[in-house]
């Protein structure tokens, strides 16, 4: 029996100590966890205001390069920039495409910071000017003075309410306020 009381008088000591470790060490694993979830939402959030600080000025530089790529494509812009004296319709006309062709491909990398939405809508338009361009020409001789194909692509533009570059650039614009 003396044997049993000794065992009975460490439990007495031991039992109260386990309790004790027992519970500090569920608390400081929960504390530990909780840290650690704390620090990489803190990482994470510090991650996307970094990723806003860079990534924001170029999707507003995507914007305003796809902007002017549609000003650039406008009919009118394309006759007063590539026409030159004594081309005739069809040079003009193989010119101003040539001209979207290669504005298109230059600024085919700015398609990372804008929605696609937005970015299909730049491509149908590229292809509306090509094929209005085209059209306009079809009518023609082709080997005509230039200046009766800048004739008819002004009168054009003069007769519709808006081309499609135009309504792009609104939409643009009008995304660019919503999401800055």
């Amino acid at each position: 029996m003396s044997s049993l009381n000794s065992i009975l008088e460490i439990l007495k000591y031991i039992l109260p100590s386990l309790v004790v470790f027992a519970t500090a060490y569920y608390l400081i694993k929960q504390f530990l966890e909780n840290n650690s979830r704390n620090r990489l939402l803190d990482m994470r959030m510090k991650n996307q205001a970094d990723n806003q600080q860079y990534v924001t000025p170029l999707r507003l530089q995507a914007y305003e390069r796809i902007i002017l790529f549609m000003e650039r494509i406008s009919p009118n812009s394309l006759v007063l920039r590539v026409g030159e004296p004594n081309m005739t319709v069809l040079e003009l006309q193989t010119a101003m495409i040539m001209s979207i062709r290669q504005e298109y491909e230059h600024n085919l990398s700015q398609q990372l910071y804008i929605s696609s939405k937005s970015w299909q809508m730049v491509k149908e338009t590229k292809e509306d000017m090509i094929n209005v361009i085209s059209n306009v020409a079809a009518k023609m001789d082709k080997s005509a003075d230039s200046s009766e194909l800048a004739k008819a692509v002004f009168e054009l533009t003069a007769s519709v309410d808006k081309l499609p570059v135009d309504i792009a650039i609104e939409i643009l614009k009008n995304e660019v306020q919503e999401q800055f």
